[in-house]
């Protein structure tokens, strides 16, 4: 699974974050702070999705969890990894 922090830079055609009104959904506040990496960690990827425009939600912590916005496809933690993958298979069929 793609961890969504790599979309931390990245602008869409007219500008502007990718995530920006997209749905989506990435490694938890709470995740990251039930494996005592908040302090260490160079941003959250929670609040990053949320400060670039994106409408995060999220599922219980370390369940799996899978956004489709479009071609956009994200998934929560490394536990919706196989439900990421099959999100993506179905948008290729």
């Amino acid at each position: 699974m793609p961890c969504p922090g790599v979309l931390r830079h990245v602008k869409g055609s007219d500008g502007k974050p990718l995530v920006a009104g997209r749905k989506v959904t990435g490694f938890s506040n709470s995740e990251e702070e039930a494996v005592g990496l908040t302090n260490v960690v160079p941003f959250l990827v929670e609040d990053m999705l949320k400060d670039q425009g994106g409408q995060y939600s999220k599922g219980d912590d370390w369940s799996s969890y899978v956004l489709v916005d479009g071609l956009l496809i994200t998934g929560q933690n490394p536990g919706s990894s196989e439900a990421t993958a099959q999100a993506l298979l179905n948008k290729l069929s």
